[in-house]
């Protein structure tokens, strides 16, 4: 055997840890990402007004719908909540780079290199995913919603749950617009194959769809339905992904 191949076979053993280094490994890890987290928070709060008035609010203006505070201190709640989950997004890659360090004693050598493209990757999808529900998703849904009914009615939504909505569907397209890096991930470490994912296609989708259902908010089939779309073209650029990872490995 040679030296390669004994470093290829131990890769993942090298510097073998203890459960208790394991645990520790990852309340660093953890310790890491929660720094990253204040720190975005912080950043988010000094530009809170520009977020909220400029940036979520505008989806309402757009769609012509108007919004109304129906609790006391609830404008306060909702600046410290949109600080929070922005704060979140901001330290994304942070967290994702966290995550992949953490797992990385268990990857072998030819495994470990893929970790930097992996993270940017990853933030990327994440933050594409955002941006889609933001510029598409969101004014379709909410111009659906203040529009829908009888004029005898006026359309006025609680400011709470307009920012869960807002908020929830984001986060939403967020994580399911990972699905390439996982296909890309899955396939470099020799779990996926594009024939698998081609034999068991709708499987697959009606899967997603139901736990793209469970994200999006209940009350909004309108979101869920929009949703439908890139979600099927999602799952064929990752049989994509995981046919050209295969020829890189």
């Amino acid at each position: 055997m040679s030296e390669d191949d004994l470093d290829e076979e131990v890769g993942g053993n090298e510097g073998e840890m203890s459960f208790l280094d394991h645990l520790e490994e990852m309340r660093w890890r953890i310790i890491y990402s929660l720094i990253g987290i204040v720190v975005g928070t912080v950043i988010a709060w000094i530009f809170i007004d520009q977020l909220i008035d400029v940036v979520l609010l505008k989806p309402a203006r757009d769609s012509g719908a108007e919004l109304q505070n129906l609790r006391p201190f609830g404008q306060l709640f909702l600046y410290v909540q949109v600080a929070i989950i922005v704060g979140i997004v901001i330290s994304i890659p942070n967290i994702f780079y966290q995550l992949w360090k953490f797992i990385s004693p268990a990857l072998k050598k030819n495994e470990k290199k893929y970790i930097l493209s992996i993270v940017i990757f990853s933030s990327f999808c994440f933050l594409s995913g955002i941006a889609f529900a933001y510029f598409i998703m969101l004014p379709m849904a909410l111009k659906f919603a203040e529009q829908f009914g009888s004029e005898a009615i006026k359309n006025q939504f609680a400011i709470d749950e307009y920012m869960n909505i807002i908020i929830s569907v984001m986060l939403a397209a967020g994580l399911v617009f990972e699905l390439p890096m996982v296909s890309f991930f899955l396939t470099k470490i020799g779990i996926l194959t594009p024939a698998f994912m081609r034999k068991y296609r709708k499987h697959a989708i009606v899967i997603i769809l139901f736990f793209a259902a469970i994200l999006t908010p209940g009350t909004d089939p309108v979101s869920q339905v929009i949703l439908a779309v890139p979600l099927v073209l999602l799952y064929e650029i990752s049989i994509l992904i995981s046919k050209y990872s295969s020829k890189k490995t």
